[in-house]
């Protein structure tokens, strides 16, 4: 007999992935409607053949555009929720984790989107970039975003190049260069680097020279804050 419980996990990560995709395309239709980011977008130079590559959106304002549009049902409020979409305050009210942010969608190697990034398009709106936090479906030390419309656009990987942010990524194709990934967050992982090295003989590490970059190449322990 096949494992009940299995069989189980199998639905429950099929309905965790659809309620990710009802998400993503939420973002992509309010991107389309939000002038401040399609300017920002503009403003960087990535045109719309890009955004549609990459799946770009746009979280809107407020602290529950996303729950008031798809979290009109308990089950999906909670498959939204488990997928790291919703933040709880102390007082235990959920509202949305992305709000007013350029989003770009994590795929997985078979082009499912897991997880998403979002970047604030002014410098002074908190945390450059968020990411969604570890949930079922994405393990932030595992993934590379990018990766999935690298292997799209390759044949054979002559070599990856490893960049800090999402939008280094997207910038860098949008002037051809289809060879671009970023780690997610986070310091580059043994898993990343098996991963990489999984595509191909040659990476090449593309940080910027601060502490941050170091950090992100592996170069320092996360306390030190020497240059």
């Amino acid at each position: 007999d096949p494992n009940p419980r299995s069989a189980q996990q199998a639905d429950d990560s099929r309905d965790l992935y659809t309620a990710v995709e009802a998400a993503n395309r939420f973002f992509i239709k309010h991107l389309q409607e939000n002038a401040k980011a399609r300017a920002y977008l503009d403003g960087r130079g990535v045109d719309a053949q890009t955004q549609e590559l990459f799946q770009v959106g746009y979280a809107p304002d407020g602290y529950s555009a996303l729950k008031d549009a798809l979290g009109k049902d308990e089950r999906r409020m909670k498959l939204l929720e488990r997928a790291g979409l919703f933040s709880k305050n102390e007082r235990g009210h959920v509202y949305d984790k992305f709000r007013d942010r350029v989003m770009f969608p994590i795929f997985d190697r078979r082009g499912r989107v897991i997880a998403f990034g979002g970047r604030v398009m002014e410098k002074d709106d908190g945390p450059k970039y968020l990411n969604s936090p570890e949930t079922p479906l994405f393990h932030k030390g595992r993934e590379l975003y990018g990766l999935w419309q690298v292997r799209q656009a390759n044949q054979k990987i002559e070599r990856l190049v490893v960049v800090e942010g999402y939008m280094d990524v997207v910038a860098l194709a949008q002037m051809g260069f289809e060879n671009a990934v970023a780690t997610l967050g986070t310091a580059c992982t043994p898993d990343h680097v098996q991963k990489l090295l999984r595509f191909t003989e040659a990476v090449a590490f593309s940080f910027d020279g601060d502490s941050a970059g170091r950090r992100a190449a592996g170069l320092v322990a996360p306390g030190d804050r020497k240059p």
